[in-house]
């Protein structure tokens, strides 16, 4: 069988609207570590981890183990309708790691589930549809939490059951925020969440979902401490905080365990996945008991939480805080973000280097302006796989290079990739001038 052939089915038999990278997409038959190997026999090193949810590694030992374990009981599923000791175990955690008090945890498959969830949540506790958002958020596929994404290439449909008012993000490099001095992007956000509330909504809001990091959006943030300032207004009128933590939890941003703890303030609704599970279906809400318990009917997610993917996250989870890789990725992240904006400096085509830890961002444009560069964009891309790197692409405009290594990234692995990827965008780059 060759890759030809298996692109050829994949395309007879799947959605075209389901992207493939690459213009030779690959099949990765095999990994180890921070490396995968694709059906010719090549070795990558891997910077985007399953868009950062293999945020261990490949083949970890202790991971697999407690896998088989579960496998070896003959239960694979039973439904949360019966008890799950590993889900119990994983919940206690996830709730005393979470730092909301009073905690209740409920488990779904995705992250775009979990959104899902909180949406419900928080609507049902504030018995209205209104809710806020941010522009260029993105917080999944399905039909509440596509209405409240923020990305157009993202939004699948103009149909929505929620009422959405946006918000400013408060990025850096674009937008009405962006012309103010870091300083003041603080006040004139409140600002424009007290004209919001006044004039796009009838008071009662259930909720603002928001992402301490912009995932999909490229790896932006606004300032720290924007969520704190946003919540003292959101307290005056009883509108809820969810912190959208799918790309930020578990330690990726490195100074914090969780995103939201930049800005100095407790949300009342976390949403998480990706990373926990280390390519297993899990994710959940998290919340304050009294807000979590406002679902006025049975609900129940069939597979969330399964003895299977909770098992695996309870290795992941042990794992992540016996080896403290959150400081793993304070010090590996802080090898590749020094390192690329040194060695990008000169390069006007380079509009910013972003991002927190192993959570980290290239934005390309036409030089000496901001207007996107996603061809460019592409031609990195293409020459980091070709140089045995692999990474993601995104952002609004599609011009901006995405990485989320594992979290358990050497350091060695570190400087090797950045070599790979200074390489690509220099080369890149030169292409283009001679072009």
């Amino acid at each position: 069988m060759t890759s030809d052939d298996l692109l050829a089915r994949h395309r007879a038999v799947l959605p075209s609207w389901m992207p493939l990278y690459y213009a030779e997409p690959l099949e990765l038959v095999s990994g180890s570590g921070r490396r995968v190997t694709d059906a010719a026999g090549r070795s990558y090193l891997d910077f985007f981890g399953g868009v950062l949810t293999n945020m261990i590694g490949y083949d970890i030992p202790e991971i697999r183990e407690a896998v088989e374990r579960q496998l070896r009981t003959g239960i694979v599923h039973s439904s949360t309708l019966y008890l799950i000791r590993q889900q119990v175990e994983l919940a206690e955690k996830v709730a005393r790691l979470s730092g909301i008090p009073d905690a209740r945890v409920f488990f779904t498959n995705s992250g775009t589930e979990a959104n899902e969830a909180a949406l419900l949540v928080a609507t049902n506790h504030r018995r209205s549809h209104q809710i806020l958002a941010v522009r260029n958020s993105y917080h999944g596929r399905s039909y509440a939490a596509m209405g409240a994404t923020g990305n157009r290439a993202w939004s699948a449909s103009a149909l929505n059951p929620l009422q959405v008012a946006w918000l400013h993000s408060g990025e850096r490099l674009r937008g009405l925020l962006a012309r103010l001095d870091e300083g003041d992007r603080i006040d004139a956000a409140v600002e424009d969440l007290r004209e919001v509330l006044e004039t796009q909504t009838a008071g009662d809001v259930a909720c603002l979902i928001a992402e301490p990091i912009q995932g999909v959006g490229g790896f932006v943030h606004g300032p720290d401490g924007l969520f704190a300032a946003w919540k003292k207004v959101l307290d005056e009128h009883g509108i809820l905080l969810i912190s959208d933590e799918v790309q930020t939890g578990w330690g990726r941003t490195g100074e914090h365990f969780w995103g939201y703890e930049a800005h100095g303030v407790t949300p009342d609704l976390l949403t998480f996945a990706k990373g926990i599970g280390n390519g297993f279906a899990l994710a959940g809400v998290v919340g304050r008991a009294d807000v979590l318990e406002a679902v006025p009917a049975i609900s129940f997610s069939t597979f969330g939480g399964n003895p299977v993917s909770t098992a695996a996250g309870n290795a992941v989870l042990d794992y992540l805080l016996d080896h403290d890789l959150q400081a793993n990725a304070a010090r590996v992240g802080a090898i590749l973000g020094d390192g690329l904006r040194a060695a990008t400096a000169d390069l006007d085509a380079v509009a910013e280097v972003r991002g927190k830890g192993l959570m980290l961002g290239v934005e390309f444009v036409r030089p000496g302006t901001t207007e996107p560069d996603p061809a460019l964009t592409t031609r990195v891309f293409e020459a980091c796989r070709e140089g045995g790197l692999l990474v993601g692409k995104g952002g609004l405009h599609g011009n901006v290079v995405r990485m989320g290594p594992p979290l358990t990234l050497t350091e060695d692995e570190a400087r090797e990739g950045l070599a790979i990827l200074v390489e690509a965008i220099r080369s890149s780059v030169a292409a283009e001038v001679t072009a």
